[in-house]
Order: structure tokens, then C-alpha cells, then sequence
């Protein structure tokens, strides 16, 4: 007599179907894996270029960058940043660098745009409320209109 060494058609289908049940399940959490690590990105790009900011405020306030009266003091565009500002304190002039390089917005569905392009810019005489570009970059926000985990649409973050 001889043994059957292989899976019956009704076992193989079996099988199947288990595997096509944790699919299912599975999907949904890799979609929040995915989101949970974008919102972690935007929450860290949005850190790291507000304290930048917050840097290059304080330089003018000590002197260490020029401005003019009537001008706010934060830099007129996110690219002054990494591009750096001369030192006025410094005898050579030397630049100040507040970030090495700009992030750029995780939410932004357009990769290929410039990472200064694909934020939202406030300038320090817009309203928090409205918040509209002008002669310098008082803070950034998402441009996206999408909602995060937290019930927060990303522009408010």
C-alpha cells in the first residue's frame, strides 16, 4: 500500500484562505504604520525648522546678523537657513548656518518639488488664524488637508 505524501486540493485551499484572512488584516495596519511614521517626520521637520527660526531671531537680536528698522528680524526666506547669513560679528565676516539641510514636508504628494516649496509660509505680520506668505518666514505648516491620527488637520500642526 502506498502513502500519499502530498496536500489534498481541499487542505491547499484551506491554506489559502488563512493566508488571504491575515492579508486582510494586515493591510490596514501597515496603511497607520505608514501614517503614524509620516506624522513623526512632519512633527520633527516642523521642530527642527522652528527652532531654526527661533535661531535666526536670536542672531539678529544679539547683533550677530544685519537688518533693517521696520523689518521683523526672521529670515526672508527658508533657504537663508541653509545657506547661511554673514556673521557681523565675526572680523571675516564668516557665515552662520542654522540647518544643514531644509526637510521637507512628509505630506506634500509632490516628491519632486524643492523641499522650501513644498511648505506652507507664514510671515510675522500674518495672523495665526489666516496665515499668508509675505517679506519673511515667520513660521511653516503643511500644506496638506488631510487629518491626522490625532483629529488635527496637518495645516494646524
Amino acid at each position: 500500500m502506498k502513502k500519499n505524501r502530498g496536500f489534498s486540493f481541499v487542505e491547499l485551499m484551506m491554506t489559502l484562505a488563512i493566508m488571504g484572512v491575515l492579508a486582510l488584516v494586515a493591510t490596514p495596519m501597515m496603511e497607520l504604520t505608514i501614517q503614524r511614521g509620516k506624522e513623526r517626520e512632519l512633527r520633527a521637520a516642523l521642530i527642527q525648522i522652528r527652532e531654526a527660526l527661533d535661531a535666526y531671531k536670536r542672531a539678529v537680536d544679539q547683533g550677530q546678523i544685519a537688518w533693517r528698522a521696520g523689518e521683523s528680524g526672521y529670515p526672508k526666506s527658508l533657504r537663508d537657513l541653509v545657506d547661511g547669513v554673514p556673521d557681523m560679528k565675526s572680523p571675516k565676516r564668516q557665515k552662520i548656518y542654522f540647518l544643514r539641510r531644509l526637510p521637507r514636508d512628509p505630506m506634500h504628494p509632490d516628491v519632486d518639488l524643492k523641499p522650501e516649496d513644498s511648505w506652507g509660509k507664514r510671515s510675522y505680520r500674518s495672523p495665526p488664524d489666516k496665515p499668508e506668505a509675505g517679506d519673511d518666514v515667520f513660521d511653516v505648516f503643511s500644506l496638506s488637508d488631510a487629518v491626522g491620527l490625532n483629529g488635527r488637520p496637518y495645516r494646524e500642526w
